[in-house]
């Protein structure tokens, strides 16, 4: 009897763990070619993260899954995250639809939410709406994320001011020569 309860228990598991819906994270895949930019130049290397969030509607947004860094300079990747990584979103099934978005920051901050309390580099897709892949046993293929555009980050607020200082130097130079 133990046997037949722990093999149930076992299944249960394992279909649950597959009902939920995939998505495979990648910022250039098939007809998804969405680069970063920050000051007009795409970013690189391991000094940027983006990660995905999604939820049933846009107000209910949660991170998922892990940051991934960008490509490195020179690699002809520049602009995009480092590898596809297939991302679970809990509690939506696979076929089901979600919101989705891709946020992206300095990686000296811990996460997006801490970049902009702190003032950081920081930016954000717009949210759209895919059919999660995933689902069933054998699981189904991640749904890419088609939808997703390209994206700049934002200065640190410090950055403006200081453009805004520069320029107001400037037009005083200016009206003095």
């Amino acid at each position: 009897m133990k046997r037949i309860l722990s093999a149930a228990f076992v299944l249960v598991t394992a279909v649950t763990g597959y009902g939920q819906g995939t998505i495979n994270f990648s910022s250039f895949v098939g007809s998804v070619d969405a680069p970063v930019t920050y000051l007009g130049a795409r970013v690189t290397g391991p000094q940027y993260v983006g990660q995905l969030y999604a939820g049933a509607t846009a107000g209910s947004l949660v991170a998922v899954g892990s940051s991934v860094a960008f490509f490195a300079a020179g690699t002809g990747g520049e602009g995009y995250i480092v590898s596809p990584v297939t991302v679970t979103v809990p509690g939506i099934a696979g076929g089901a639809t979600a919101v989705v978005q891709m946020k992206a920051w300095a990686s000296t901050f811990a996460s997006y939410e801490a970049a902009v309390a702190g003032g950081g580099v920081r930016g954000e897709s717009t949210t759209f709406s895919i059919a999660l892949g995933g689902g069933g046993v054998p699981p189904g293929v991640p749904a890419n994320l088609v939808g997703l555009q390209a994206f700049s980050l934002v200065p640190e607020p410090s950055t403006y001011a200081l453009l805004a200082f520069g320029a107001a130097a400037l037009l005083l130079r200016r009206r003095k020569v």
